[in-house]
């Protein structure tokens, strides 16, 4: 490795994750390494493009989504244009998130509801069956 480029393990103890990952990515157009026969060179670019992936995924951007986000990143110098619809993208699976977090909280309510429910329920007939 150079400080330029990384190999395929190099990059998986960095960013925790498999060779399979890189090279579904790779596949996939999102990285682009340096191929040296069936050796794999990423470069500083990669590394910060799979950066991007790997937050895009978090915050459950698709595959698709994130590859046009990186698109518009090779063709508007000013990022302009990537930032906006960044930011629009974000939005929506912010909103999104936000709902499905409070459905989970809702669901946890509801499940706590019914397990305090059940647990007196369970004393009344324990102490119904030691009063017997």
């Amino acid at each position: 490795m150079t400080d330029q480029t990384m190999t395929i393990r190099q990059m998986c103890d960095s960013f925790d994750v498999t060779p399979r990952t890189l090279r579904f990515y790779e596949a996939k157009e999102l990285l682009f390494p340096i191929r040296e026969g069936t050796k794999r060179l990423f470069t500083r670019r990669d590394r910060a493009r799979l950066k991007l992936i790997l937050r895009g995924k978090r915050f459950g951007f698709s595959l698709e989504e994130i590859r046009q986000l990186l698109d518009l990143y090779e063709t508007d110098d000013q990022q302009e244009v990537q930032l906006a619809r960044t930011y629009e993208v974000a939005e929506r699976h912010l909103r999104e998130m936000q709902e499905q977090r409070a459905a989970l909280d809702e669901a946890i309510r509801e499940l706590e509801a019914q397990m305090q429910w059940g647990a007196e329920r369970l004393n009344q007939l324990r102490a119904r069956a030691t009063a017997a």
